[in-house]
């Protein structure tokens, strides 16, 4: 018990591939604006979509291992193909609370879905893994659901080319397909997409519900504090940032994720 009083004034520890986690962080420091946050980018490898397994839990290992020498109390995966490739294995190798952001995104798309028809749209990585379509099946064997890679996304939001002509284009291509199966639901399955969310939704109609998992992340986040009691009671959150490269383009874009201006960023080598 006392052990977890030390504990709680220990920072949340959140990684993504780049700028998309900060999605996720926003909401987390949102929720909980006491919590002192600790956020690593690895801007040197981005995107993982197109990853292999193997290489992409090598990243996650590192990166959490880097997170624990900065005393983190948990660690949360703010990016879906770490998540549906690396999460059981972090939860074998650390002893802290991990979490990913799969099972949250696939909850609250079954909470929204009423014709049980749910679309799913990530990064090749994330739909190759198949992660969602199998938490979503775990959790309720009656809903279909469709799924497309839309490899592309990734670097627009990296370029900062949010609502673009080829943007909006290339949204159109893509969602073509899975809007055609009359999804009434659609799960944003990379985190960095919740920066199309408005174009998506234009193109997309506001008969489909868009589900963006940064809030559910944020939740069981949360939840996850209170049950191991390590909710930090006092103070308001600190933010530290870091990146495996280019700290200046991470900062300039990142704020734009954040939805706050960042203003130091240390580059580590991992």
């Amino acid at each position: 018990m006392h052990e977890n009083n030390l504990l709680k004034n220990n920072p949340i520890g959140i990684f993504d591939s780049g700028f998309g986690g900060l999605t996720v962080m926003s909401a987390i420091s949102k929720l909980m604006p006491k919590e002192d946050i600790i956020y690593f980018g690895d801007s040197a490898h981005v995107p993982y979509g197109s990853k292999s397994k193997k290489v992409v839990t090598d990243f996650a290992v590192k990166i959490s291992k880097f997170l624990i020498k900065n005393n983190v109390k948990i660690i949360v995966i703010a990016c879906n193909t770490a998540s549906a490739f690396s999460l059981n294995t972090l939860k074998k190798i650390v002893n802290i609370p991990v979490i990913g952001v799969i099972k949250p995104g696939s909850v609250s798309a079954i909470n929204n879905t009423k014709n049980n028809k749910i679309g799913v749209i990530g990064t090749e990585g994330t739909i190759k893994s198949d992660a969602y379509p199998k938490q979503i099946k775990k959790l309720n064997k009656k809903i279909q659901c469709y799924s497309q890679s839309c490899q592309l996304f990734v670097p627009l939001v990296e370029e900062g080319w949010l609502n673009s002509e080829v943007t909006n284009k290339i949204i159109k291509i893509y969602l073509k397909d899975i809007v055609a199966k009359n999804i009434d639901t659609l799960i944003l399955g990379c985190t960095h997409y919740p920066l199309l969310k408005k174009s998506i939704q234009k193109i997309i109609g506001n008969k489909i519900k868009i589900v963006d998992s940064a809030t559910a992340v944020a939740d069981s986040v949360k939840s996850l504090l209170e049950k191991n009691n390590l909710i930090k009671q006092k103070g308001i959150g600190k933010y530290k940032f870091f990146v495996s490269d280019s700290p200046e383009k991470f900062k300039n874009l990142g704020s734009k994720f954040l939805g706050n201006r960042i203003n130091k960023v240390v580059k580590v080598e991992l």
